[in-house]
């Protein structure tokens, strides 16, 4: 890459400004040596307003928005339910979102259709074959009855699977509560290791159901997948020199994939001998189209290469991973 070479994407540099970065708390540079390493800043970008800032608390989408993109992006989930005759009985569903975030599903087993039966709904996605962000939902299984919300899923199921739906088949849960969780494997591998108490997950939330229907899916999904693709196959080298400038450790870093991108920062994955790390690089603004999400790489991989080369200072703070993967 030269000062006159093509940009990383193929959109404008944006002005370079003010960086923003997230300090780490004591509690959590006080856990275990194992949580050591690397600290994640925002990236350089000019700022329009304080309104499209990414203020230091919020570096990442809330376990509801999670959530709610989760069952956006799922095509099935698991579907526990005691039936007509007391035995529990559990089966894969496919599903779509009501405009709540409740998940309707399709059943054709006619033993499950109990009237109004407690239930649990099971969702999860795997994120580039990485992180799988997953989130059950605790409720009843109803029979939804209003003719317009009935023709509004239909048109949902039609959009997602590309086909009809019989509407007599559609059952809907009701939400009473939600348990996220960030990653249910990577977490079991951590306690596994040693890294905290068997049966202790540590990235499960409970989130409020009211929270959880407020809250919005994130408008980067349907091309995130799309965009992580490219950088790893495409930009490698990029990916790993922002790594470099905008993380520190004690380490070195063999190889480093990214594993998701949102409205508010990307994820990498940085593979070492002493294991795997994830760090969560924020952006400095939000962004909610391609476009912009293709400009933030953009600037931040020349600005990451500026320095590498030595024509700019680094003008912030690394601040130290917090979080051992394997």
């Amino acid at each position: 890459m030269s000062l006159t070479s093509p940009s990383l994407l193929s959109s404008p540099l944006p002005s370079r400004g003010a960086l923003v970065f997230n300090k780490p708390s004591a509690s959590s540079l006080a856990v275990s040596t194992a949580r050591r390493g690397v600290r994640v800043v925002a990236e350089a970008a000019a700022v329009s307003s304080p309104a499209s800032s990414v203020s230091a608390q919020r570096t990442q989408p809330s376990a509801a928005e999670v959530a709610r993109t989760v069952v956006e992006l799922a095509p099935s989930g698991t579907l526990s339910v005691v039936g007509a005759d007391g035995w529990p009985l559990g089966v894969g569903a496919r599903f779509v979102a009501d405009a709540a975030g409740a998940p309707v599903l399709c059943l054709a087993a006619a033993g499950v259709t109990v009237p109004d039966a407690r239930a649990s709904f099971h969702v999860e996605f795997r994120q580039s074959g990485a992180r799988t962000p997953q989130c059950t939902f605790l409720g009843a299984l109803t029979k939804p009855s209003d003719k317009y919300e009935l023709k509004k899923l239909s048109t949902r199921w039609e959009t997602k699977f590309g086909e009809e739906i019989d509407e007599d088949r559609l059952y809907l849960i009701s939400v009473e509560r939600i348990l996220h969780m960030e990653d249910f494997n990577e977490d079991l591998i951590r306690a596994s290791n040693g890294f905290g108490p068997v049966g202790y997950i540590e990235g499960r939330v409970w989130v409020v159901p009211s929270e959880y229907s407020d809250a919005e899916p994130d408008p980067l999904r349907n091309f995130a997948e799309s965009v992580v693709e490219e950088m790893n196959s495409e930009h490698a080298e990029d990916v790993h020199r922002i790594y470099n400038i905008y993380a520190e450790s004690d380490f070195q870093a063999l190889d480093v994939k990214m594993i998701w991108v949102d409205r508010l920062g990307f994820d990498l994955h940085v593979h070492s001998e002493e294991g795997i790390f994830a760090v969560r690089i924020p952006f400095s603004r939000q962004v909610s189209d391609q476009k912009a999400v293709k400009s933030s790489f953009n600037m931040m991989a020349h600005h990451a290469w500026e320095v590498d080369k030595s024509y700019a200072t680094p003008e912030f703070e690394k601040v130290q991973f917090l979080k051992k993967v394997t």
